[in-house]
């Protein structure tokens, strides 16, 4: 899906990915990353939304929870993490890094939430009252208030399978005034929605989804239960160009996960501001019934798996298909139509959430300036490795 635009807008990274593998630096089923690329895609989005005066929280699932790139981030001055979920929550405690928002598709369980309150996210998003009760009581305890977004939702708004939730909108005034009056420590800051923004094929474009209209009409809702709604959090897709969109349709607090590595749909049929800043490494294991095998462990369901490179460097290397694993299959291997010589580099690009798959994640500086350097190896969960 991206491997075409990759080599066209940042070439290095394909030949360092390449090179890397043949030095033996880095094993088969990784991730490499081009750390001045992603850094230099963030300091284009949040220059963006600065000059727009919107809000960002960076996502860091689909890059692994890398503690070293939320470092980055943070130092560049981005208010903080979106953490997805519990787990991600507590990695990016564990590392000390800040939270923007907390559980923005799954709210912590009953035994991490007041670890959560105390730490001190700006936000939590919740779509329960037994949940916002739950933080009620975690917030009392420590003497604390705690911010909150309200996850709302109509029948006709865009849901992906597993992530079914939010409050009807039918029924937020009533559910932001029990909050107000049945949570003192709790602070009701805005609303949210997912996705609010996506890629429209047909058009060409990102587009509001029926979504964003939900979250506009939610916002003056709670106005009129004299809620704040100070945070219109609008997500999805967050680049450059959906900050434009935000701009003239709505929303005032983005969360870039793929536009900081260049790697949302659009980016792969366009080029955008942001340049592709990842690239998946394999190895040829072995051939089979006419058919070749490289090592697997980084395939995402929704990934577009279309294209390989492969060979020993970019030079000599041949573009060749993808025939990924069917769904119901372990990705142990990912196969290419015809014989190839084993050992041989493969290099490929794809949409991807490493905090799903067993890959490691390599860090590499310097790419562009020809003195590449890895900064760091780590697993799919943010943690640094020492070695293979």
């Amino acid at each position: 899906m991206f491997l075409r635009q990759t080599v066209k807008r940042n070439r290095q990274l394909v030949e360092t990915a390449f090179w890397l593998h043949r030095r033996g630096d880095i094993l088969p089923d990784s991730y490499v990353i081009d750390v001045d690329t992603f850094l230099e895609n963030g300091e284009k989005i949040l220059g963006k939304a600065r000059d727009k005066g919107m809000t960002l929280y960076f996502m860091l699932k689909q890059i692994g929870r890398n503690p070293y790139l939320a470092r980055e981030l943070v130092r560049m001055g981005y208010e903080g993490a979106v953490t997805v979920d519990y787990r991600e929550a507590l990695a990016m405690m564990h590392h000390r890094i800040p939270i923007g928002n907390a559980g923005h598709l799954v709210q912590p369980p009953r035994a991490v939430t007041e670890k959560l309150v105390s730490w001190g996210p700006k936000v939590i998003t919740v779509y329960s009252r037994e949940k916002a009760w739950e933080i009620e009581e975690a917030a009392a305890k420590l003497g604390k208030r705690q911010a909150v977004l309200l996850r709302v939702y109509e029948e006709s708004d865009m849901i992906y399978s597993g992530q079914s939730a939010g409050f009807v909108l039918e029924e937020l005034r009533e559910t932001a005034l029990w909050v107000k009056t049945r949570c003192p420590h709790v602070d009701i800051k805005g609303v949210t929605s997912f996705p609010c923004y996506f890629y429209d094929e047909e058009a060409g474009d990102i587009m509001p989804a029926k979504n964003l209209d939900t979250v506009l009409r939610g916002a003056e809702i709670l106005k009129t239960c004299g809620a704040e709604a100070s945070i219109i959090n609008t997500p999805s897709a967050t680049c450059c160009r959906t900050l434009e969109k935000m701009a003239r349709f709505g929303g005032n607090c983005g969360e870039p996960g793929h536009g900081l590595s260049g790697t949302t749909p659009m980016h792969a049929r366009c080029d955008l501001e942001e340049r592709p800043a990842a690239v998946y490494v394999s190895e040829i294991s072995h051939n089979f019934r006419g058919n070749a095998c490289c090592f697997g462990g980084g395939h995402y369901r929704r990934s577009h798996m279309e294209n390989a490179l492969v060979g020993t460097d970019m030079d000599g290397c041949r573009e060749t298909k993808v025939i990924p694993p069917s769904a119901e299959s372990i990705d142990y291997h990912f196969e290419l139509p015809g014989e190839q010589a084993v050992g041989d580099t493969v290099v490929m690009a794809f949409r991807f959430q490493i905090f799903v798959t067993r890959s490691d994640v390599v860090l590499v500086k310097g790419i562009r300036d020809g003195r590449p350097e890895i900064a760091g190896i780590y697993d799919s969960q943010g943690r640094k490795k020492d070695g293979f």
